[in-house]
């Protein structure tokens, strides 16, 4: 084993941390989440019924796109076995999340989000890279259709709005998973996406005329999206990007993932994935511990001179389109370049 390998050997720290209590499930905070959550979601499907037939929905809409992402990003707790590790309980509890409450299918999320976290960044590997229809790095622009041609032009300016359809396109993708056979389970979980559709479309139009209903969906769905963007996009983009041989594991989770500078508010909005660095290395860690476990993530990087990045929640908004836009520049500079045919 090399002298680089040793310095950059995960164990030390993984004893740190096993040592401070911090992989101890945390059952009262999971079992307090799950109360407020739930009063959140009933709270705002109340306002939506005692309101009626009125343009004051699109308020709702905005209300309940909150409380569909802070149930979104219990249920990420749940994939990763920070609410219970037992698999059964794992499996219910994401399918009462996932498809039944929010219509994604659980499966193929755990299926997408195990692969990203096994090769962040990585452009051949890593699916939130591949999914995207945005580019980040000019390779993933070649041998492109139109009209991705189009958003790479001007994917820093589209990039806000084009999380308005994250909602759209996690259920676009749930499907084609599921009928593909990625779940485990693809009838089930089909099953509870039309549960979840039906009933969602039903309570809308039931107390909304046509034209406001369509209104509130397109408010809800897309701030629902925007949230849920907004949330992960800080985690990984604009940050370094690579293919081929990947670095030790180590390396690999800490240089790929930028950290929000965070106050208890910040924990509170971004789900703990603010911590993404911590988050990235202990990925079964319940989402209370971070905060401490950043303290000791941080003085061992310090120790073994591994570059940690850190910097406040507008920053990150910047350089994630400081980034996009780099790529589209170094893109137009290949087409100039790029010989002509007669």
């Amino acid at each position: 084993m090399s002298a680089t390998t040793d310095v950059r050997s995960f164990a030390p720290l993984q004893q740190r941390i096993r040592e401070a209590g911090l992989l101890q499930p945390c059952p009262r905070h999971y079992a307090a989440a799950f109360v407020v959550n739930t009063a959140l979601l009933a709270g705002a499907w109340t306002v939506f019924a005692l309101l009626g037939d009125t343009w004051w929905q699109v308020a709702t809409a905005a209300l309940l796109a909150f409380a569909y992402g802070q149930t979104g990003l219990l249920g990420h707790d749940v994939g990763h076995g920070q609410v219970t590790r037992g698999r059964r309980a794992m499996e219910v509890l994401g399918l009462l999340h996932g498809n039944l409450a929010l219509g994604f299918s659980y499966g193929w999320w755990m299926s997408h989000h195990t692969r990203h976290h096994n090769h962040p960044n990585h452009l051949d590997l890593d699916p939130d890279i591949l999914r995207r229809v945005v580019a980040f790095s000019p390779r993933q622009a070649e041998g492109v259709s139109r009209l991705r041609s189009f958003v790479i032009r001007h994917q820093a300016r589209l990039f806000f709005p084009l999380l308005g359809l994250e909602a759209v396109g996690l259920r676009v993708g749930s499907l084609i998973a599921i009928r593909r056979g990625v779940p485990r389970r693809p009838r089930l979980e089909l099953a509870l996406l039309a549960v979840h559709a039906a009933a969602y479309l039903t309570v809308v139009f039931s107390v909304l005329s046509p034209a406001t209903g369509l209104a509130f969906v397109a408010v809800h769905q897309g701030l629902f999206g925007c949230y849920l963007g907004c949330v992960f996009a800080p985690n990984h983009k604009g940050m370094p990007v690579h293919d081929g041989e990947e670095p030790d594991w180590l390396s690999r989770q800490v240089l790929t993932s930028r950290n929000i500078r965070s106050s208890r508010l910040h924990d509170f909005l971004y789900g703990g994935l603010n911590y993404q660095i911590e988050h990235h290395l202990f990925p079964t860690m319940p989402r209370p511990h971070l905060r401490r476990c950043r303290l000791l993530v941080k003085a061992y990087c310090e120790e073994i001179s591994l570059p940690y990045y850190e910097v406040g929640a507008l920053r990150s908004y910047g350089e994630v389109l400081a980034h996009l836009a780099e790529v589209t520049r170094e893109v137009e500079a290949m087409e100039v370049a790029r010989p002509r045919r007669a």
